[in-house]
């Protein structure tokens, strides 16, 4: 089993990243592998590979990493010019291979395989839907839904069959397919999850959820999928463009303003917007409204690299590194003794002591969820030898679960609900804490109306009363 914050992480439980390749002449699964590596960091559960050979679609998958799922056997198994991949971190049902991705079935239209990122809210109405007309279910998994809607639908053609499921599901849905006809790709109408394609100089045509994995296989001429749009790109590498049938119409985009904050990589670009330049703008935005008096500015790493670059810009004191990460340490199948347990976020940070002795310390994290990590990291930045210890948090207070495919868990873990701000410093063990304001974060991306912000104002993009538990269908 895939160990849980056992060693103090607070961070919100990365999403999934999903891949879809035509590759002329090669063998798409290779690139696919490259491309999950690139994606790794938005899922650690399971990983998974299904390539069409000409014949069939074979397919691989398990719980772990991209490296302790694929040996170069399986890669050579996975043979043929299209491929599609998944990295995941479980939303809707549990941290199961049954649950792995990509789905395989056959259907009266032939093979289909499909790989999802984001979670169906109305995901129990589909089930009941599939399950009164004597479908038979395998796993816990939203993406099992989405799969055999397709597999039952009476539409001609794998487009629109796409096109008339989509105008049924509500909720993230950015997701990939392969066929014996080509791969597809899709992003749900509220454009909540990214998707972006590109081609190579070898004539590949590639998919993946950021566009640094895209930048990683060579790709040019880079394209953010549109919100509620499908591409497809056949088994010839006709590639095409359509959008989504008359069904469910939402009433404002809702991208997911968490992918600036902590989920796309830096050398990702984000609804147009270099996720790296965003995140500098956070921090600069929090060295004006909250200033400190200090002799180093430092970040939480990996994710508040840029804001604090930012933070330094914008008050003129100094960039420097304090806490090395073991980035390993948390992605761990082995169970850590009582001992190490209690050892905490110090199995995961040290601290380079001679850069904090004595010197007043601001600490840039990219958000406070649960609250298990900033107390101890204040504590050993203490116990370094640092004068004075300020928080500033590149993101408003967490308040409430987000029901689109991040598990944040449930608001009564969130400590913004537990503790009032003003009691945070005292709390955390800081001299001082602030948050970066909504307000801040719309000046930083040009406006906030595009945005889901449901994590910080509750203010879903749609009825999320029917989402509960991620593991409410397991059996």
């Amino acid at each position: 089993m895939i160990e849980k914050d056992w060693a103090g992480g607070d961070e919100p439980r990365e999403e999934c990243g999903v891949m879809a390749i035509y590759a002329p002449g090669k063998d798409a699964s290779r690139l696919a592998y490259y491309g999950l590596f690139a994606l790794q960091h938005r899922g650690q559960e399971s990983a998974g590979i299904a390539a069409y050979d000409g014949r069939v679609i074979n397919s691989k998958k398990n719980l772990g990493l991209v490296s302790q799922v694929f040996s170069e056997a399986d890669i050579e198994s996975l043979s043929g010019c299209l491929a599609i991949g998944h990295n995941r971190y479980s939303t809707t049902g549990s941290s199961n291979v049954r649950n792995a991705q990509p789905f395989l079935i056959d259907s009266r239209h032939g093979p289909i395989a499909l790989a999802h990122n984001g979670n169906i809210v109305n995901a129990g109405e589909i089930r009941k839907r599939l399950l009164d007309r004597g479908v038979g279910l395998t796993s816990a998994s939203d993406t099992e839904l989405m799969i055999m809607d397709l597999a039952g639908s009476d539409k001609k053609t794998w487009v629109s069959r796409i096109r008339a499921a989509m105008g049924s599901w509500v909720g993230a849905f950015s997701f990939v397919a392969l066929t014996p006809e080509g791969v597809f790709a899709a992003r749900d109408p509220w454009g909540l999850r990214p998707l972006a394609y590109g081609f190579t100089a070898e004539k590949a045509f590639v998919v993946a959820s950021e566009t640094c994995a895209l930048l990683t296989l060579g790709c040019h001429e880079i394209h953010e999928i549109e919100a509620g749009q499908i591409v497809s790109c056949d088994a010839a590498g006709k590639v095409a463009l359509a959008s989504q049938a008359k069904g469910i119409k939402p009433k404002r985009q809702a991208s997911c303003v968490f992918e600036f904050i902590y989920f796309s990589r830096p050398d990702s670009v984000w609804n147009g917007l270099s996720v790296h330049e965003v995140r500098r703008r956070f921090g600069a935005e929090l060295a004006l409204c909250s200033p400190a008096e200090a002799d180093l500015v430092i970040p939480v790493p990996d994710s508040s690299i840029s804001a604090a670059i930012g933070y330094s810009g914008a008050s003129g004191i100094p960039y420097g590194e304090a806490f090395v990460k073991n980035r390993y340490i948390g992605r761990t199948f082995i169970e850590p003794t009582t001992f190490l347990r209690k050892r905490g976020v110090s199995l995961k940070f040290n601290v380079l002591h001679d850069s904090v002795k004595d010197k007043r310390i601001v600490v840039i994290d990219d958000s406070i969820v649960r609250g298990n990590t900033i107390r101890p990291l204040v504590a050993l930045l203490r116990n370094a030898g640092a004068k004075e210890v300020h928080v500033r948090v590149a993101s408003p207070p967490v308040r409430y679960s987000c029901m689109m495919g991040v598990d944040m868990g449930d608001r009564r873990e969130l400590i913004a609900n537990i503790l009032p701000i003003g009691e945070m410093a005292k709390w955390s063990g800081a001299d001082s804490l602030a948050y970066l304001s909504l307000e801040s974060v719309g000046k930083a991306i040009g406006g906030i109306e595009d945005y889901c912000t449901a994590c910080f104002s509750g203010d879903y993009p749609f009825d999320v009363s029917a989402t509960e538990s991620k593991e409410r269908f397991e059996f």
